[in-house]
């Protein structure tokens, strides 16, 4: 890993209070451990513009999406921040760790496949997903039990790291819009 991937970290939450922080921060903290990866938030609650999250998202070589589920879905603040963009979405993976009642946010994220798959960004098979988190990360916000949890993230992230590497270079070599 001779240069260092920019990915940014997008918090599928704009509520007060949201458990999608200490999620997101211990998403920050996997990715600081194993390197490699620079992170840069991409946050519906956060004061910039669209402007910004739309820079904020050409920038990046790829993603993680941290996502509660709401009604069996995800959230309106992040449908709104995915459509501020377009193009700056293609040929670019997109990873999930979620969060949730008993399905652990997995239909949010089986939604958003889907939606993610519109703009022509890749979905990283591999996911982290955390039911009854509210459960499982302490008032410190770490994790009671994270080995598993632990596993999962670094399986993601090595898919993650594979899949920016090939398509930025990719990118690099021929631009998306030409391929069709």
């Amino acid at each position: 890993m001779a240069d260092t991937l920019r990915i940014g970290l997008v918090y599928g939450s704009a509520r007060p209070g949201r458990l999608c922080d200490k999620v997101a921060n211990w998403v920050t903290e996997r990715v600081a451990a194993r390197g490699g990866m620079a992170i840069e938030a991409i946050d519906p609650a956060a004061a910039y513009d669209d402007a910004e999250r739309v820079r904020r998202i050409e920038a990046a070589d790829g993603f993680i999406v941290v996502t509660p589920e709401y009604n069996h879905s995800f959230t309106a603040p992040l449908k709104a921040l995915i459509d501020a963009a377009n193009s700056e979405w293609h040929a670019k993976p997109v990873a999930f760790v979620s969060y949730g009642g008993t399905s652990g946010g997995l239909r949010a994220v089986e939604h958003l496949r889907a939606v993610f798959a519109e703009l022509h960004a890749v979905g990283i098979r591999d996911t982290v997903s955390f039911a009854s988190a509210w459960e499982q990360f302490g008032d410190d916000a770490r994790l009671a039990n994270p080995r598993r949890a632990e596993r999962a993230m670094a399986t993601l992230l090595k898919r993650l790291d594979w899949w920016a590497r090939g398509l930025r270079t990719a990118r690099s070599v021929h631009a998306y819009g030409e391929a069709a």
